[in-house]
């Protein structure tokens, strides 16, 4: 995306626009499902809002712009206040993949309901806009559902790791996960080129393609 700033600056304008919107409502998500849970800390912490300022990080962004891996401003909250214990944090951790979800059901079918009825090709602005909204959240769902810490789909295996037999693997997800996320991911890159993320990504966006009759719009 970074090659758009200079070759085409207002695909990276739009492109920018979808990434700023998809990391505040995943955010924002996350502070939401924790309210509703019992627990104020994202609200008095100014995250219960879709101001994407309350949100980015400008590490994360530039990181997601620049190498297709990003991430936003963590939102806190406090276990000890949700109304479940057990899976109360999963379930604020499931909020944010989920808010993707919700992006890509919205934004796919819009894109069909615009090429069907304008016939309007990939250069157009709408459509561009669409499709990488699509795209993003696609990538931020698979990427979140990951089970290794500090992302969100390790609050699942976190959660059903409570048992006190447990506690030794917890300490070393909790403290050494960053370490194996950075791991899978430079091997990835480095080993591999990309291949395992990029095949299970595109295989994603093949299943959204055919369930929304894009015909490879996305």
């Amino acid at each position: 995306m970074i090659n758009a700033l200079i070759s085409n600056p207002l695909v990276f304008l739009i492109g920018l626009i979808a990434i700023l919107a998809s990391l505040s409502f995943h955010e924002f998500s996350h502070a939401v499902a924790g309210t509703l849970l019992g627990d104020d800390t994202a609200r008095r912490a100014g995250r219960l809002t879709l101001n994407p300022v309350a949100h980015v990080d400008f590490l994360g962004l530039l990181a997601l712009v620049t190498v297709g891996f990003g991430w936003g401003k963590p939102v806190p909250f406090n276990p000890y206040n949700l109304r479940e214990q057990k899976w109360g944090p999963a379930l604020v951790g499931a909020a944010g993949p989920f808010s993707n979800l919700l992006l890509i059901v919205i934004a796919a079918a819009a894109l069909r309901i615009v090429l069907t009825a304008t016939g309007l090709q990939a250069d157009n602005a709408l459509v561009f806009f669409l499709a990488f909204m699509v795209q993003i959240n696609a990538a931020l769902l698979f990427f979140n559902l990951i089970p290794i810490p500090p992302l969100d789909g390790s609050k699942f295996l976190l959660s059903a790791l409570s048992s006190p037999k447990h506690y030794a693997l917890r300490q070393a997800l909790e403290t050494k996960g960053p370490i194996y996320l950075l791991l899978l991911i430079l091997g990835d890159s480095l080993i591999f080129n990309g291949l395992i993320f990029g095949t299970l990504f595109r295989a994603v966006v093949g299943v959204i393609n055919a369930v929304f009759g894009l015909n490879g719009a996305i």
